[in-house]
């Protein structure tokens, strides 16, 4: 390196008391954060459990989050630090506890729920999906993580996310998703919605038929995601169809039909952002 530039760049001891300043700024602005939301909760009225959750909001922040990323700090990193920010301010508003379904696998559950809510938030395990919900459902506030896809022996769980006045859909995990993802189980979390809070993008609806078959499996697969369970007589099958924007159920049924079955029910279960795939 030539003198003159040995002479301008900067010492260690600059580059270090830089990273120290920056530091602080971090800390102090976390401090400024944890004052708003202490003035959120003044507002508010309550501390007590409820929920708190804003899914469409979060969806957002993180599309926000990678599209402005740059620089040799990985993307894990930048995702999981603003994941647990935000997990952990959820529950300082309103405490919470996740219920994980097991039943996926221990290991790749409890990576799901610690990358996306940190250590803060209480984790309760379960196995099974509808001892997951049934714990939602009792609660004021808590969320379940289950997996939003096929598991032997896991039954079509989402027949408990029927009625009014169940838990629901209310987001799918990750957020933003890339190969080699650290939390990769794809997820969906549930609870009691907040109205004005639903990220709607993507609507999921519990449809029983008779007739299923392979027909109307291949007829449904370039149309929406679905998780398909024997339902009552030996035709039957319960389905989690996830409905994409720009398609509507009405469409799927009527696809379904054509393909030889027959629709007995349909029932709105919940919905979530569309998801945020970034490539490698």
């Amino acid at each position: 390196m030539p003198k003159q530039a040995q002479k301008d760049a900067p010492s260690l001891t600059a580059l270090r008391a830089e990273i120290d300043r920056i530091d602080a700024s971090m800390h102090a602005l976390l401090i400024e954060r944890s004052e708003i939301i202490a003035n959120l909760i003044a507002v508010k009225g309550t501390q007590e459990s409820g929920s708190a959750f804003r899914p469409a909001r979060e969806a957002s922040m993180m599309r926000k989050l990678v599209e402005r990323h740059r620089g040799i700090l990985p993307l894990d990193t930048v995702e999981s630090i603003w994941r647990v920010i935000i997990a952990t301010f959820t529950y300082v508003q309103a405490p919470y506890s996740v219920h994980g379904d097991l039943s996926v696998g221990e290991a790749a559950m409890r990576d799901s729920v610690r990358f996306h809510f940190g250590f803060t938030v209480p984790f309760v395990p379960h196995i099974g999906a509808v001892g997951a919900i049934a714990a939602v459902a009792a609660s004021k506030g808590d969320l379940a993580l289950v997996p939003a896809t096929s598991v032997a022996g896991s039954g079509a769980w989402w027949a408990s996310l029927e009625g009014e006045s169940a838990p629901k859909i209310i987001a799918r995990l990750p957020f933003v998703e890339r190969p080699d993802h650290p939390a990769s189980l794809p997820v969906f979390a549930i609870s009691h919605p907040a109205a004005d809070a639903v990220a709607a993008e993507v609507e999921v609806f519990s449809v029983r038929v008779s007739g299923w078959g392979a027909a109307a499996a291949r007829t449904l697969a370039p149309l929406a995601e679905v998780i398909a369970e024997p339902d009552g007589a030996f035709d039957g099958a319960a389905l989690l169809i996830s409905v994409p924007q720009g398609q509507t159920v009405a469409a799927i049924t009527d696809a379904l039909v054509k393909a030889g079955a027959s629709v007995r029910s349909t029932a709105l279960v919940g919905s979530h952002a569309t998801r945020y795939t970034v490539a490698r």
